[in-house]
């Protein structure tokens, strides 16, 4: 097989950036799942098909009983799905080795078997069941869902070996391990690699591109060297709302990622992270979910709203709101809305307090008892009122209830290349850094981590759980000031 390398030299292919790390460009299906749902599909109607023949041919072969389990075809049904639903619960329909599990099917349908038996004499304690009957139902489905396996699989190789039911896949890796990888990936006799790309297609510059790339040329599944993807395991985002299926190939089974399963591609362990079936459907209850719960909380807090800014105005000459530029999705600068907590020059005043700064690496700035805070500045900050009116910024999409805290442009500049992974999700009023320390974290490298664990195991109920740890954190004045 021909394998052309991939090269950007095209920069009209660079696409704009999603609303969201969590959102595609395009709602849609996931790529190959197509035939996914065919082999699928093909299994089941063959087990089907047998477990219900080797019923017929039973009950004309084995002692007449008068009996509903040998007279009615209702029964036919039960047995078919008691025994389809061992196979199912029993992982015989998954892709690879699964559906050649002989061993596991006989197993499957022993156990189905003897499930219809106990059912059979609890339905019926009182008659007689018809041995004869069970076992040449157990005996000849085991010989013709294994046969019609047999005979799929047999098939399904043939075609493939002649190019069809392929799933179109691309590999990235360095390239001293390309033709391991390649070879690897060939033995599977399922796939047709469209292209070998090198780890820096995934460079932050570059992934774009590269996405784009993978969705015009049609690819299923990429397959990434461990080396090529160890630095940047936040992609796995991506790849998940382009619809495309992300295997890790690794050098040495060395590392847990979060969301993955264990993937034998031959007898080489490779980490999958699976897109889900309908991509970005996450990112919008998100979204759904920040838009209705922003509008009641701004309508229950509209009074506690009106009380702080005539405090406000009573406690120091200023406006009650104080909007600072901050850095949000994909480096975009926006304006946050807060309450005053500082003296109106308190930007000013920050470069002559540089110097006292308490954050260890001086990529935040903290300082428990600054000066430019106010009195009534302080008492919002402790209980984290300064923060309600973020509120506004939910509802223009700039900022999410739950996600990285926005951070000023002078603390950005600041970033390693490491630490924009922060930038990719929508930054949130709350966040895991957030109800994990606050501002008792005086390390940013701590506080990236806590955001990187927050972005590779999202969920809406990880969401729901920091906003109720928020509560407990704010009135127990946790790490503020």
């Amino acid at each position: 097989m021909t394998v052309n390398s991939f090269k950007f030299l095209d920069k009209k292919n660079k696409t704009n950036h999603p609303l969201d790390l969590r959102s595609p460009a395009q709602t849609g299906l996931r790529r190959g799942l197509t035939l996914g749902w065919m082999r699928i599909a093909s299994l089941m109607l063959a087990d089907v098909g047998a477990i219900a023949l080797a019923r017929w041919l039973a009950v004309a072969w084995g002692t007449k009983l008068l009996s509903p389990w040998t007279m009615s075809p209702t029964f036919l049904l039960v047995v078919v799905v008691i025994k389809l639903g061992v196979i199912a619960s029993s992982r015989l329909y998954k892709a690879g080795d699964h559906r050649r599990d002989y061993l596991g099917l006989i197993k499957a349908l022993s156990l189905g078997e003897v499930m219809v038996l106990l059912i059979a004499f609890l339905y019926e304690p009182d008659q007689y069941i018809s041995r004869s009957t069970f076992l040449l139902s157990w005996l000849l489905s085991i010989l013709f869902c294994c046969t019609g396996r047999f005979l799929i699989n047999a098939v399904t190789e043939q075609l493939r070996r002649q190019g069809a039911i392929r799933y179109p896949v691309f590999l990235i890796a360095d390239t001293d391990e390309q033709p391991k990888s390649i070879a690897l990936v060939e033995q599977q006799n399922c796939y047709t690699m469209l292209g070998v790309a090198t780890a820096s297609a995934l460079d932050r510059a570059r992934r774009e591109a590269t996405l784009e790339y993978l969705r015009r040329l049609g690819v299923a599944e990429v397959f990434v060297s461990w080396s090529a993807i160890q630095n940047r395991l936040f992609l796995c985002w991506h790849f998940q709302t382009a619809g495309i299926t992300l295997r890790i190939l690794p050098s040495d089974l060395q590392s847990y990622f979060p969301k993955s399963e264990i993937w034998m591609l031959g007898r080489v362990p490779s980490l999958t992270v699976r897109g889900p079936v309908i991509v970005g459907g996450d990112y919008w209850v998100k979204r759904c979910f920040d838009v209705c719960s922003s509008l009641l909380l701004l309508l229950l807090f509209f009074p506690l709203y009106l009380a702080i800014a005539l405090l406000i105005q009573m406690d120091s000459p200023g406006p009650v709101f104080f909007r600072q530029t901050r850095v949000g999705l994909h480096g975009k600068q926006f304006k946050v809305w807060k309450f005053r907590t500082m003296v109106a020059n308190a930007d000013q005043l920050q470069a002559i307090l540089e110097a006292k700064n308490e954050m260890k690496d001086g990529v935040l700035f903290k300082m428990k008892d600054d000066p430019r805070v106010t009195r009534v500045g302080k008492f919002l900050r402790r209980y984290s009122l300064d923060e309600l009116p973020q509120l506004f910024n939910v509802l223009l999409g700039e900022m999410s209830l739950v996600g990285p805290r926005p951070l000023p442009v002078r603390d950005v500049d600041k970033f390693q290349p490491n630490h924009f992974i922060r930038q990719e999700v929508l930054p949130g009023i709350t966040g895991l850094w957030q109800v994990s320390g606050r501002s008792d974290i005086d390390n940013f490298e701590d506080a990236v981590r806590l955001d990187l664990n927050y972005i590779t195991n999202w969920s809406i109920w990880l969401d729901l759980r920091i906003l109720l740890k928020t509560v407990q954190v704010v009135l127990q004045r946790q790490g503020a000031y």
